[in-house]
């Protein structure tokens, strides 16, 4: 052993500058590769909680660019291997005899002819595709051998499907399905997914709606052979080639495209599933339109729609605008814009009352002529009722009641109730609003006013499932993503702001 030590301490000693440039190549190898491989960004993409797409927005650089796939689909895989590279198993990143043969047809022809592997051309991308010339394929090649090593052959060809460029401002083998077929790229069909393998080979030269007999030919090609490997039966062949081409790309879904505004901002250039039930955004979409349709002959053009799940508080629709126009401001996310509450608030102060002990639900409460430091309420139909039972005001929703109960409850005492609901935007302090904070005094947003109430049917529930127990977190926001579970806190025996008995006799007299 020591004398194997010697001997090759001898010959590093012998041929250190060749050991020196060696280390040092092996060193620039090593670290030859970026970190991430891609920096691009990328569009923002949600999707519903079952995996359907619900919008997608454009890049920041104006490609339109989805977030890097997790698998490639086989029928796509075995179309590009075939076409680009039919060794991508068995070399080590590049391939002597395609790149041989590709250097003999451009010295002796005037035709070009590429030799570059699958791996190179990933390269390549990740290098914005620096302009061609021998000393750039050597680095590919470099780089090439550096990236097999760091990296699967699955996961080199993932990169490829999310980074080739398909024509125009499409980037991607997802992006491009969605855009030239209008489907994710896993429901491609053999005659589909042919065509997209060719596309990347020559994207300004061809894409969908240009060079179409050019376009045709490859891809019959390709067909043809994946039928003469065996990929394909003759009946699948028949009807893949007798598929068109596509035409003009699809516009992208918009099922849910204020949810997708919402998102971009906190989550840009990802990939995002949300808690959306498909089925319900749909539904409540064709609702929401055939509402304003009629809201709209009374000059009513802007609603909103939130549908949160009363236990989980996961948001499973979202609406937030009509389908109006520009000139009524269509843009503008109505859930999350401030808003008078009319008449909203009057349930939290019956139900804080009877939790308090200042009011129970048969107590008669005066409905007469009123007036404190000026301010005089009146009810929407500007008549009175005199001695009204409790429940039965709060069901009626009349105003007078209302604002004496206000007054006697307290106006701090009942601010500081909605600041526990979590109603940030009436972030004002309690003076400011006065008594008309219960008839609309005051702002909020459709998402708080939902959550609220969503808060203390929570409570409710979980109340009468368990011990007579309560949670200590049942007013926090609702979810919209759903890898990220709600919440609700450790159990307690008292309540967070409101009692159950309270909250049960509330409902019912809203029934």
């Amino acid at each position: 052993m020591n004398h194997f030590v010697k001997s090759f301490l001898r010959l590093l000693r012998k041929h250190k500058w060749k050991f020196s440039l060696l280390s040092i190549l092996f060193l620039v190898w090593l670290f030859c590769l970026p970190k991430p491989l891609f920096q691009d960004e990328n569009s923002t993409v949600i999707h519903s909680r079952e995996g359907k797409m619900l919008g997608a927005r454009i890049a920041e650089d104006g490609q339109w660019r989805f977030p890097k796939m997790d698998s490639v689909p086989e029928r796509f895989k075995e179309s590009i291997l075939l076409f680009e590279d039919e060794h991508f198993y068995k070399h080590p990143g590049f391939n002597p005899v395609s790149m041989a043969k590709a250097l003999w047809q451009n010295l002796t022809t005037d035709k070009r002819r590429g030799g570059s592997t699958l791996t190179q051309q990933v390269i390549r991308l990740s290098r914005k595709n620096q302009k061609r010339s021998y000393t750039e394929k050597v680095v590919e090649i470099f780089m090439a051998t550096r990236l097999e090593a760091g990296y699967t052959k699955d996961e080199i060809l993932t990169y490829y499907a999310s980074y080739a460029p398909f024509g125009g401002n499409v980037v991607g083998l997802e992006t491009a399905s969605w855009r030239y077929f209008g489907i994710p790229s896993h429901q491609l069909s053999w005659g589909q997914a042919a065509a997209l393998a060719v596309l990347p080979n020559a994207p300004s030269l061809i894409f969908p709606g240009k060079n179409e007999p050019i376009f045709l030919a490859k891809r019959d090609r390709l067909l043809t052979k994946l039928f003469e490997n065996g990929k394909i039966d003759e009946l699948t062949y028949d009807l893949a080639i007798s598929e068109p081409l596509p035409g003009k790309p699809y516009p992208l879904p918009q099922v849910a495209s204020h949810l997708l505004d919402k998102l971009k901002t906190e989550y840009s250039g990802e990939q995002i599933s949300t808690t959306i039930n498909y089925q319900f955004q749909q539904n409540i979409n064709a609702i929401t339109k055939e509402h304003h349709f009629q809201l709209r002959q009374n000059e009513i053009n802007n609603l909103a729609v939130l549908l949160l799940d009363v236990d989980t508080r996961e948001v499973l629709a979202y609406v937030g605008n009509a389908p109006t126009t520009n000139d009524h401001s269509n843009f503008v996310d109505i859930i999350n814009r401030s808003r008078s509450t009319g008449s909203i608030l009057k349930p939290f102060l019956y139900a804080s009352a009877l939790s308090g002990g200042d009011l129970l639900p048969n107590s008669l409460v005066a409905d007469v002529p009123t007036v404190i430091n000026g301010y005089n309420p009146t009810n929407f139909d500007n008549s009175y009722n005199g001695a009204v039972p409790a429940n039965e005001a709060l069901s009626r929703s009349l105003n007078i009641p209302a604002v004496r109960l206000l007054r006697k409850y307290g106006l701090p005492r009942f601010h500081n109730r909605l600041q526990e609901m979590n109603f940030r935007k009436i972030n004002k302090p309690a003076n400011y609003y006065g008594l008309s904070l219960i008839l609309g005094g005051a702002e909020s947003s459709l998402l708080e006013i939902t959550n609220a109430y969503a808060g203390i049917a929570s409570t409710l529930n979980f109340f009468n499932r368990s011990s007579s127990e309560y949670r200590s977190n049942e007013f926090d926001r609702p979810q919209f993503v759903l890898e990220q579970p709600f919440n609700h806190g450790e159990k307690q025996t008292n309540p967070e702001v409101i009692d159950a008995g309270a909250i049960y006799k509330t409902f019912e007299a809203l029934r």
